[in-house]
């Protein structure tokens, strides 16, 4: 199922039963509050970023640093929403050694071997085993890491940034997981088309 923003903006599309602090791989995506333009502008097809955005991008690169069985695939930051690839994986092991997607965002050409093994092992060695947390769990400490952040810049302690849900679809396969990865990839390129793009002009036929 593709990512519907007019669909699936407000609420998460959940499996029933199914387990989502179990290793695999996640589509997710979250909207601000009332759609605010608040992580910068699109200019010439690229987001450029402004202090927040950069605040968002940083508590997307720090999860890992939080959750060690966290891995960070595709990750975009639009001007009112972002959208990324969280993938769980095992922490077990011996030796700190760690795939090359720990703590970053890469291309999709970059992270084809990465991404296959994440999506078949999902494991990878540590030195210790931990806990593994629950996608909503790591999902509700993104958005308020970077909500504080952001209410400590503007000086706006309380006020919401983050629609209160998001957004997440799990990443079943390795055409899955392209398509996703490409999706992601290309929205600042598909803004003036984006439905929550509050300056777009959709045609009706």
């Amino acid at each position: 199922m593709p990512f519907d923003p007019k669909t699936h903006h407000r609420r998460s599309i959940r499996l029933k039963g199914y387990d989502y602090a179990e290793p695999g791989a996640y589509f997710i995506a979250t909207v601000t509050w009332q759609r605010e333009l608040l992580f910068g502008d699109i200019v010439g097809g690229e987001m450029v970023l402004n202090r927040s955005g950069r605040i968002v991008e940083s508590a997307w690169s720090d999860l890992p640093r939080h959750y060690p069985h966290v891995e960070l695939g595709a990750f975009i930051i639009m001007p009112n929403h972002i959208h990324g690839i969280l993938m769980l994986v095992d922490v077990v092991g011996a030796s700190r050694g760690g795939s090359s997607l720990r703590g970053q965002s890469v291309s999709l050409e970059s992270a084809e071997v990465s991404k296959e093994s994440l999506l078949t092992s999902q494991t990878r060695p540590y030195a210790a085993t931990a806990k593994r947390r629950p996608l909503c769990e790591i999902v509700r400490a993104f958005k308020s890491f970077s909500a504080r952040r952001i209410n400590a810049l503007r000086q706006t302690a309380g006020i919401p940034v983050w629609q209160r849900n998001y957004y997440e679809r799990v990443i079943r396969n390795e055409g899955e997981m392209g398509s996703s990865w490409r999706y992601i990839e290309a929205n600042p390129v598909m803004w003036g088309k984006d439905d929550e793009n509050p300056y777009c002009i959709t045609v009706k036929s």
